[in-house]
């Protein structure tokens, strides 16, 4: 488990994704399932595959699949769906976690779904209720990722049973 990662979440599932179409299929599973006001935070290292996930889950939700370009530079990224609004946000730049206040992360928490790469810049604004996905390169190489993916609450079980099917 990533150093970084809340000891209070419970694993759920851990996988190894063979390629970036696994890892899709996985995003857009998950994309399926979450609402406003779930908190979706991606770890893992640089390449490891967050902003893959994040803009197949994005895509996954729009009625057409239109672009969906990392927020590396603006910080958060808004995408409109026909039922809530998407929040991404990459905050490997963020310099202090006050700055989320100004990105209108409360918002996001509050009204729509939010997906967060470098979650653990977030410090103290960190959602207990969240669902935590790692992902890391896998020992094979090339494309091939595990993941595995917590929780801290369990109503998340629930909400993704069938999730790997």
């Amino acid at each position: 488990m990533n150093e970084n990662l809340d000891d209070a979440t419970r694993p759920l599932y851990s996988l190894t994704l063979e390629d970036e179409a696994a890892t899709k299929h996985i995003a857009e599973r998950l994309g399926n399932v979450l609402v406003a006001g779930d908190v979706v935070c991606l770890w893992g290292d640089l390449g490891a595959g967050k902003s893959t996930f994040a803009r197949a889950l994005i895509q996954s939700r729009q009625k057409q699949a239109g672009q969906a370009p990392s927020p590396t530079f603006t910080l958060v990224q808004t995408y409109e769906t026909d039922r809530e609004d998407i929040y991404h946000y990459d905050l490997y730049r963020l310099e202090d976690e006050n700055e989320v206040l100004e990105l209108g992360i409360d918002e996001a928490f509050s009204e729509g779904i939010s997906l967060i790469e470098w979650p653990d810049r977030l410090g103290s604004y960190l959602p207990w209720d969240r669902l935590d996905i790692l992902l890391n390169h896998a020992e094979q190489g090339g494309d091939v990722r595990q993941i595995e993916i917590h929780t801290t609450h369990a109503r998340w079980a629930d909400k993704l049973v069938g999730l790997t099917d």
